[in-house]
């Protein structure tokens, strides 16, 4: 995978070197929110004519007075416009690199065979970016289509998306496929433009029914299903809740299945009977979710091992909530590899025309 920017002293662009600040802090897991800055500076940067940039120069203190400009992100431009690399870069290429290497050869080639993604989050919910961003980075890392999956309502903390919000979402996306088009045909043109995908990440209910119209969810490319409440339930509970989501015609994704936590404040994966839930998933045709954040590892390896022999559909997803956090995949990669996943029962190997065939089928 190509990084989404590279700042270049030959060719000193502020705007280029804010985004990839702010993408490698993302990556390594710096508060998505708190790296904002960074973005609202470029999108600042980036909106200012050509003569007004020149005028503001590398004077840190004129670039102050602008709105949505600080100290950092100032002398960040101003070493960009005065052909060096700015210091902040500097740093958050080396934490990156370092928190979130993957080293084994296996990891790498699985990981170049993944061509999208099938759990990001917005601003509309709990990211910290737009959706058109979102996109933006993860076709510069090479993939050709992302799904949009904010919460459903029930999820208050997250902002989840009520059903007129949702619907207000599909028509942005629709807009911003058309925008993403036309930058294609307006580049070389070559291959198929990039693809936002229609999506939501709904809330398993304790009864295993779904926080979102039935209508609505027909509606979506892709329904990613979550437990995020009551996830100490007890084990054949949790089974019958895990199975009765996974049943429904309208569910193409288990997510992140036992909720655990490895980092931060851990917490423990929740207890079913994991033969019969995946046995259902193999049998319905709903791929189990490896879920890229480093903190949540999910399933835990030895899941994974279960799943892959008990036949099902795995989807590789980074469960991102800002852009640099997309790069997050050949980290779910690397496991899959590990647990001996074949790259081709992987809905997110597949073209975005095959993976749209088998969303509106398998149910």
């Amino acid at each position: 995978m190509s990084d989404p920017y590279v700042f270049d002293p030959e060719a000193p662009d502020p705007v280029a070197a804010l985004r990839e600040i702010a993408f490698w802090r993302e990556r390594a897991r710096v508060d998505s929110h708190r790296v904002m800055a960074y973005r609202n500076a470029a999108d600042a940067v980036e909106g200012l004519p050509a003569q007004r940039r020149e005028a503001l120069g590398t004077s840190a203190a004129a670039w102050q007075r602008l709105p949505g400009i600080g100290s950092s992100t100032a002398t960040a431009i101003t070493q960009a416009l005065a052909g060096t690399v700015p210091t902040a870069l500097v740093s958050a290429r080396a934490s990156a690199t370092e928190v979130l290497a993957v080293d084994d050869d296996a990891g790498r080639g699985f990981a170049a065979r993944l061509r999208g993604d099938l759990h990001s989050h917005t601003e509309a919910s709990d990211g910290s970016t737009p959706a058109g961003e979102m996109a933006r980075v993860a076709r510069r890392l090479g993939r050709s289509y992302l799904a949009v999956t904010d919460h459903s309502p029930r999820l208050t903390v997250a902002r989840g998306l009520s059903p007129a919000r949702l619907r207000a979402q599909l028509d942005e996306i629709a807009a911003l496929n058309e925008a993403l088009v036309a930058e294609h045909e307006a580049s070389d043109g070559e291959g198929e433009p990039f693809r936002v995908l229609t999506g939501i990440e709904v809330d398993i209910l304790p009864d295993g029914s779904l926080d979102q119209e039935s209508e609505l969810l027909g509606r979506l490319d892709v329904v990613v299903a979550s437990v995020h409440s009551e996830l100490r339930m007890e084990s054949a509970a949790m089974t019958r809740r895990l199975v009765t989501a996974v049943a429904n015609p309208h569910v193409d994704v288990l997510g992140h299945c036992t909720g655990r936590k490895v980092e931060g404040k851990p917490r423990p994966p929740s207890t079913f009977d994991a033969e019969i839930v995946f046995e259902a998933c193999r049998e319905l045709g709903t791929a189990v979710e490896i879920n890229s954040r480093p903190e949540r590892r999910d399933p835990p390896q030895e899941l994974i091992a279960l799943a892959v022999e008990t036949g099902c559909l795995f989807s590789i997803d980074s469960d991102s909530h800002a852009p640099g956090q997309l790069s997050w995949l050949p980290l779910a990669a690397s496991r899959a590899a590990r647990a001996g996943v074949d790259p081709d029962d992987v809905i997110t190997t597949w073209p975005v025309e095959r993976l749209l065939e088998w969303t509106t089928s398998h149910g």
